[in-house]
């Protein structure tokens, strides 16, 4: 394999990495501004399947704090949380609205954002990584 080979896939790598993570802090920011400030469109999906509207702040918060989360550099292990409670948040209420069988017209917004988690995830940069138990990143400390 030729350097220009492996520089070609390191940079289709690093756009891959970008386009998924700036999709995904953009879900999760407006997302979460929206959960906050409980605008109509959302409150009504959330009581509709039965939650109270109080979990949109508590959800919100944590869904702002995630989207900075896998945006800032550093922080490998904090971006490891932020990427699980973005899973834990997508995939939990895809069971919801399969579960309650309301509002199913969202399983493919949900699913979409579900993909970007994966795909951010699994294309983050080694700086981006944790490494071993120390909770460092790879490329140093």
């Amino acid at each position: 394999m030729t350097a220009l080979t492996t520089l070609r896939r390191t940079s289709t790598r690093a756009v891959a990495y970008w386009i998924t993570t700036g999709l995904l802090a953009a879900e999760l920011i407006v997302g979460g501004i929206w959960d906050i400030l409980r605008i109509p469109l959302a409150r009504d999906v959330v009581v509709d399947l039965g939650y109270p509207t109080y979990l949109m702040v508590i959800l919100g918060t944590w869904k702002l704090l995630g989207g900075a989360a896998v945006l800032v550099p550093g922080y490998p292990v904090l971006k490891e949380w932020a990427y699980a409670g973005a899973f834990f948040v997508f995939s939990g209420a895809m069971v919801s609205h399969l579960t309650t069988g309301k509002d199913l017209q969202e399983l493919g917004v949900l699913a979409v954002a579900l993909a970007l988690v994966v795909a951010s995830w699994a294309l983050r940069p080694p700086s981006r990584r944790v490494s071993g138990s120390t909770g460092r990143s790879v490329s140093g400390p």
